[in-house]
């Protein structure tokens, strides 16, 4: 999961595999498989960044 930020300040905890489109309209919008959609403050890039992060900390560790 990472964390993002709605407009209002609200943090909000996001399953990374549940994100199905990111779009820069130009608030960020998140749409997830269950057709939800989010507005975050993050931009495209630092939530690609951030799940870039989690996937390489989470396949880093796995054993050979």
């Amino acid at each position: 999961m990472i964390y993002l930020t709605r407009l209002n300040g609200e943090v909000l905890a996001v399953n990374v595999e549940l994100i199905e489109l990111m779009e820069a309209t130009p608030d960020t919008v998140v749409t997830l498989t269950t057709g939800r959609k989010l507005v975050v403050k993050e931009s495209v890039a630092q939530i690609a960044a951030r799940i870039i992060k989690l996937k390489r900390a989470i396949f880093t560790t796995l054993k050979k």
